[in-house]
């Protein structure tokens, strides 16, 4: 950084804007907000069949429970009784018919939270039980879609795979993933004047949230405005689920005229909302004597749930991505979107990319160990070229491909090949506890395939005293954005960052914005807010020029200083005179992504404006008695471009290293036969904790990362890209599985690999091994 440069500006490792409220719990979240006299609490009354009509909802006994002031049922919506993000197959509450277990069926609001929930238990429903479907094997077996199936064709698949000079097919699966965020779902809705209304929700699509209220309450978008301030973590859970929480409190809120806070307990959440799409990932490959592959087929078969939510997109992305950082010079991929009766999965972090690149890795294993090489030699062999063998399926021609260099470094700089040997002579002394590692790659394509979505709105305010307020359409999870385009304009005026200050996400000052997803939001929203600085330095620079008689290019801003020709003067000094000769000093900012362009209907085009990279090789040990596993050591090496915080960007990395870790070994999702959510609490479904970080956890950011696109200063998204590096996790692990069976077979292993997956997987690795 330039010493010229005001403190903090775009490139400094500056903590988390608000780190110091968080760790000393001043930070307000929505349950934090002063409640309003009379304000009335909510809780939802779940569904207890998976698939069922209803004959009909006695709620006598609820209405006169202690504290009910009234209940909600679907009689009660003015509106739209849905709240689907893209198709209208999402009911506020069920009707006649019930879906999954757990669905919405009516609302309590009560003068307290514990009689609203104690309430809802009260319900008599009668159901007449209809077949459920409850698992992606089912689901294809019965042909139950919630979207058309889809198909993607590059070359001549059955030619290639033909004629290869080797075949390999097979089927691995992965499990779903809840977000558990922090902050469980939440809204409070207020009442104001002449039938509009002010919506606190926790959400990172508060535009979305403003037109599923309205929608359900019979109003327009003017008529409802939605704030949020900070999420207590999002990770996709909160980008098209929390219309339907809000739209409940809103309709509490106009049926009362009382505000009403809606705020769900933990188990209430999980069984509520959706997860992370699991797949069935059937794969052949046909493959030369060196391991590149010539052609492959993929059928990507994903559970959606009762509804269709966000799985188009998803499931488009998983297709995306099925080559990872390799070379397909032909592939099919037929895409299968299956309603079945639970819970409609929804966006989670990566958005279908982790499970297209799940299956390639798994073809990459695959192929190594039936020609006896090393896995990553075979990775390096069908990586991606930078002058040829550089086009996607899907028709973008690679112009920023760094994964080979990335690769090179990491693979020297953890001692990959030594610590492999090292790794073998271990195991092959060591009955019980075996050893296993793994070095992966990660490209993940940056910008949101709804190319409309690409695009982002801000507001920029200076005031007489030189300090700024900044208000932008992204939404604050703990990610880090607001720090970050705080960060862009401290470095476009040249003014200390403690100077700006960044206002709550509301659709009132930035409307139409996009969600905060797609590791978009520091791309978009500091595109937005740099327009926006641009504009208001511009003005302060022809006034700035006029008034001490420069030219404009002799008027420069440096640190929270203007120097105009042999004058110079403070930010605030020139901004007041500015103010005095009513120059404006307001302005809107406005970015939309350059160069991207998709054909949905024939899957082709360019729908990223560049891609991200990462490598990260991980070491671990399983035991083959109870098959537990460990994770011993991690490197990463990750590209964020020019970082605009490397201290964020490292943390984001670190956490989504982890967070995918815990998707692909141990946060198992059960359902019972019945379609109960068995797995709804920290009790049931176990998260990483400090003790599964990796003991030793190496983690860098690229040195020589740059962005060929004009990104915000260079930088590159951080949020999703880094969650793949875990697939280093489970490929050590499979490897640890092989070595427990002399390395004679490869492993058959689904994800989440615990230690009972593990088990039965060293078990059948046996088997096989020592079958003639």
């Amino acid at each position: 950084m330039r010493s010229t440069e005001a403190r903090g500006s775009a490139g400094a490792a500056l903590p988390h804007e608000s780190a110091v409220l968080h760790v000393t719990g001043s930070a307000t979240y929505i349950d934090d907000l002063p409640e309003l006299r009379r304000t009335l609490h909510a809780a939802i009354g779940l569904a207890t069949e998976a698939h069922a009509r209803i004959l009909s909802i006695d709620l006598s006994a609820v209405r006169a429970a202690p504290g009910v002031v009234c209940v909600l049922t679907a009689d009660d919506i003015p509106g739209l009784n849905d709240f689907g993000p893209v198709v209208h197959d999402d009911p506020i509450f069920a009707t006649e018919e019930v879906q999954f277990h757990g669905q919405a069926l009516f609302a309590v609001l009560a003068e307290d939270m514990r009689a609203a929930r104690a309430a809802t238990r009260l319900a008599k429903v009668e159901y007449d039980r209809l077949p459920a479907l409850l698992g992606i094997d089912e689901a294809l077996e019965a042909g139950t879609r919630v979207l058309p199936d889809v198909s993607l064709r590059q070359g001549d698949v059955d030619t290639a795979i033909g004629a290869a000079p080797h075949q390999l097919e097979g089927t691995v699966r992965h499990g779903g993933q809840d977000h558990f965020y922090l902050e469980t779902h939440i809204a409070y809705v207020i009442p104001q004047e002449d039938r509009t209304f002010k919506v606190h929700s926790s959400s990172q699509h508060p535009g979305e949230v403003q037109l599923q209220v309205a929608h359900a309450l019979g109003l327009e978008a003017k008529d409802v405005t939605v704030e949020c301030r900070r999420m207590g973590g999002g990770f996709g859970g909160k980008e098209s689920q929390p219309g339907q929480i809000a739209a409940i409190a809103a309709i509490g809120a106009l049926r009362t005229g009382r505000p009403v806070k809606l705020r769900l307990d933990r188990d209430d959440d999980m069984v509520l909302t959706g997860k992370r799409h699991d797949f069935r990932i059937d794969w052949h490959v046909g493959f030369d004597d060196e391991g590149r592959i010539l052609g492959v087929r993929f059928r990507q078969s994903t559970r959606a749930g009762y509804s269709a939510d966000l799985t188009g997109a998803i499931a488009d992305r998983a297709m995306f991505h099925a080559d990872n950082a390799y070379f397909l010079p032909s592939v099919a991929i037929d895409s299968h979107r299956c309603k079945t009766h639970t819970v409609s999965n929804t966006a989670f972090r990566g958005f279908g990319g982790p499970q297209g690149m799940f299956g390639i890795e798994e073809v990459i294993d695959a192929i190594a160990r039936k020609l006896g090489r090393d896995p990553l030699d075979v990775r390096k062999l069908n990586y991606y070229g930078t002058t040829e063998r550089n086009t996607t399926h899907y028709g973008q021609v690679i112009e920023d491909n760094v994964i080979h260099e990335m690769t090179a470094e990491l693979e020297a700089g953890c001692d990959y090949r030594a610590r492999r040997e090292a790794i073998r002579e271990w195991n092959a002394s060591s009955p019980v506890v075996r050893r296993g590692i793994a070095l992966t790659p990660v490209k993940f394509g940056i910008s949101f395939t709804a190319t409309h979505l690409n695009q982002a709105g801000a507001l920029l305010n200076v005031y007489t005293d030189g300090t700024v307020l900044l208000n932008h359409g992204g939404t604050e999870m703990g990610q880090g954005l607001f720090t970050k385009v705080a960060q862009v304009v401290a470095r476009e005026l040249q003014i200390d960052i403690d100077r700006i200050r960044v206002t709550a996400s509301d659709t009132a000052r930035v409307p139409n914005a996009s969600a905060t997803a797609a590791s978009s939001g520091a791309d978009l929203n500091g595109k937005a807010a740099q327009d926006a600085a641009r504009k208001i330095k511009a003005r302060l620079t022809e006034f700035a020029a006029a008034k001490y008689a420069v030219r404009e290019d002799q008027v420069e801003f440096r640190a929270n200083q203007i120097q105009a020709g042999t004058t110079v003067v403070s930010f605030a000094e020139l901004v007041h005179a500015a103010w005095m000769a009513r120059v404006s000093l307001s302005a809107t900012g406005y970015y939309r992504t350059p160069k991207i362009a998709y054909d949905r209907e024939t899957l082709s085009g360019r729908p990223f404006y560049y891609y991200a990279y990462g490598v990260a090789c991980s070491e671990v040990a399983i035991d083959t008695l109870t098959g537990e596993s460990k994770v011993l050591r991690t490197d990463i090496l990750h590209d964020a471009g020019q970082s605009l915080n490397p201290a964020i960007d490292i943390g984001q990395v670190e956490g989504g290293f982890i967070q995918g870790m815990g998707w692909l070994t141990m946060e198992e999702l059960h359902w019972d036969a019945s379609g109960r959510l068995r797995t709804h609490a920290p009790s049931t479904y176990k998260i990483p904790a400090v003790s599964d970080v990796p003991k030793i956890f190496n983690v860098r950011l690229w040195d020589r990362a740059i962005n060929v696109e004009d990104s915000i200063f260079r930088s590159k998204a951080v949020g999703e890209p880094p969650f793949m590096l875990a697939l280093s996790v489970w490929h050590a692990i499979k490897d640890a599985v092989a070595a427990s069976a002399d390395y004679r077979v490869t492993p058959m292993l689904n994800a989440p690999a615990t230690a009972e997956e593990i088990l039965c997987s060293v078990d059948d690795a046996r088997q096989r091994a020592h079958t003639p």
